[in-house]
């Protein structure tokens, strides 16, 4: 087996132990709901703005913005970064 199938191997017996209860200890990501809106008006930018600048479309952010939707995923991941240090982000994404 390879290094990496072993510690893929690992990480899921790991994920059902805990899930199961027998696992005590793990570091489990969790992300809470965000006011997409809020992030946008927070940064100044229009719906299209945004969408433009992180890779969304701008209907895929509306249903956000009116609850329709929620972002899931790489998404929501993205979001909360964006939430928390946008001109990192912003940065990145320029290079």
């Amino acid at each position: 087996m390879t290094s990496a199938f072993s510690s893929i191997k690992q990480g899921l017996k790991e994920a059902i132990d805990y899930s199961e209860g027998k696992l005590k200890k793990a570091v489990v990501h969790e992300f809470s709901p965000l006011d997409v809106k809020n992030i946008r008006t927070q940064l100044g930018m229009s719906q299209n703005e945004f969408a433009s600048a992180f890779g969304i479309s701008v209907s895929t952010l509306r249903h956000w913005e009116r609850g329709d939707r929620s972002p899931q995923g790489p998404a929501l991941v993205l979001l909360n970064v964006v939430s928390k240090e946008p001109e990192t982000v912003l940065r990145a994404l320029a290079s």
